[in-house]
């Protein structure tokens, strides 16, 4: 900005603009007002450019319904096309937690708007009775009707990254579930040893839980393109044209490429938050589920010498600034982090939703601030996940082999064949003794060795192929005395002799 100024009015009175900048004399009160962040709107583009196409849309309705003239209006849609493109995003200084309930935000757009259209027509910056930000950029509109709107479908671009970053990972988590397939490891409840499976499964259940959230995601996005806009002050569309909410939303639909419709009664959607409270739920849902997986990680690749040491994270840095080589998960960690933010915003929209009195949120501008940075902080932190942790991950396959033929859990598949009791006479012995589950079997001359073999079958184990037809138990399961060896006659493998 340049240290020469225009005088602009408004109805406090006067005050002095930069010479150069787009914006007016409400940004500049706004500056002066809302200094509570640190951050400026023109820092998201999504919203800066959706505000530009609900006002792109209105000028496009307003022109059809012959209140706008030509000339005017294709100055109108000309600034707003350019910032649609990416331009003047720095004429947008105003912090994105404001009072107003976005009011300086629509003001804002419509004057640098106003200032853009009048350079293309030949005039000065500030020459209002020619392009007037409020009489002819907001022709038709409201602040209650156009920021709600805006909120909704920068929020729905935001989505829509998500969640091509969530299908990202969901196939990297599946190729690594492809990867491991034939990986055999203890699964666990509790944190305590259960049955067999494979590394695979584990991985491939990740990918359908990630999956699970990008359809949920993409039942949100229909919710939020649902608009009051036409509704003006508080959805009677006070000073609006019959026809203009329908017309106004087809151009914000074809110029989105979203399909946006008019609300089903104004008035309802002027007020009701509902939709971003769902929305924002299933961000939370994405993000509780991501934190998870995380968790099971850092879990899973702990140690790695003293831990559970089953996989091996990329190692991206340095651990430590006082023990030499270790290395932390810390792509798992920053993603936890994110999550845990991804909460807390979830609580400020719930709380900003329920604030809301009569006619009008007026808590919509941290809502939107709250969404916007959840969207933007959950999609780069998937991509960093997919990129620098899970595309890199190896499996210890020899200690995770060791660890099932180890663990007293796979006794569990021999309770169909010598019952429930023997089976936890043979996981406290194994658990006093050291011996194996196998071994101990054998020795009391419950099963024959063959009959082990086969029932403690990696791929059987972890369901991925059952036994042979002619060696399936027959009846109900077989229960016996702890300490006694199994009848031979019910059931198909035969005690050692």
């Amino acid at each position: 900005m340049t240290g020469s100024t225009r005088t602009e009015q408004d109805s406090l009175g006067s005050r002095a603009v930069p010479a150069d900048a787009y914006w007016g004399i409400h940004t500049a009160r706004a500056l002066d007002n809302f200094a509570i962040t640190g951050d400026n709107i023109g820092r998201y583009p999504a919203l800066v450019a959706t505000l530009a196409a609900v006002k792109q849309a209105a000028c496009r309705a307003n022109r059809e319904l012959g209140i706008l003239d030509a000339r005017r209006a294709e100055a109108i849609e000309s600034a707003c096309a350019e910032i649609r493109g990416g331009a003047l995003h720095d004429q947008f200084p105003i912090d994105p937690i404001q009072g107003g309930a976005g009011t300086s935000t629509n003001m804002n757009a419509n004057e640098v708007i106003a200032n853009r259209a009048l350079e293309l027509l030949g005039y000065d910056r500030g020459t209002y009775n020619e392009v007037h930000p409020l009489d002819h950029v907001n022709l038709g509109q409201s602040t209650n009707d156009v920021y709600p709107t805006t909120i909704r479908l920068a929020v729905v671009r935001h989505i829509r990254d998500l969640v091509a970053a969530l299908r990202r990972l969901a196939d990297t988590f599946g190729a690594k579930a492809d990867e491991f397939a034939d990986v055999i490891k203890m699964g666990r409840t509790q944190l305590q040893d259960a049955v067999p499976m494979t590394l695979g499964q584990e991985f491939g259940t990740f990918a359908i839980m990630v999956g699970e959230d990008c359809d949920r995601l993409e039942e949100g996005i229909t919710l939020l393109c649902e608009s009051n806009l036409g509704g003006t002050a508080i959805g009677t569309a006070i000073n609006g044209h019959p026809s203009y909410p329908a017309l106004a939303c087809a151009h914000l639909a074809e110029l989105t490429g979203e399909p946006v419709t008019p609300a089903a009664n104004l008035i309802e959607a002027t007020q009701d938050c509902g939709a971003f409270v769902q929305v924002s739920g299933i961000l939370k849902r994405v993000a509780v589920k991501l934190s998870k997986m995380c968790n099971d990680l850092r879990l899973m690749s702990s140690g790695p010498t003293t831990g559970f040491g089953e996989i091996n994270l990329p190692p991206v840095q340095a651990g430590s600034s006082i023990m030499p080589g270790k290395v932390n998960p810390v792509i798992p960690e920053i993603v936890n982090q994110v999550a845990f933010e991804t909460i807390g915003n979830d609580l400020t929209v719930t709380m900003a939703a329920e604030a809301g009195q009569l006619q009008l949120n007026a808590f919509e501008p941290i809502i939107a601030y709250g969404m916007l940075r959840t969207t933007t902080h959950l999609t780069a932190a998937v991509d960093t996940l997919a990129t620098k942790c899970v595309a890199g991950i190896t499996p210890n396959r020899d200690h995770l082999e060791q660890g099932v033929r180890r663990s007293v859990g796979i006794v569990t598949a021999l309770t169909p064949y010598i019952g429930y009791a023997a089976s936890a006479h043979i996981a406290k012995q194994a658990l006093q003794t050291g011996q194996s589950v196998a071994e101990i079997a054998i020795e009391r001359g419950l099963l024959t060795p063959e009959a082990i073999e086969e029932i403690l079958a990696a791929r059987r184990l972890a369901g991925l192929t059952g036994l042979a037809a002619d060696t399936k138990p027959l009846g109900r399961p077989v229960h016996t005395r702890a300490a006694g060896p199994a009848p031979t006659d019910r059931h198909r493998f035969g005690t050692a002799r």
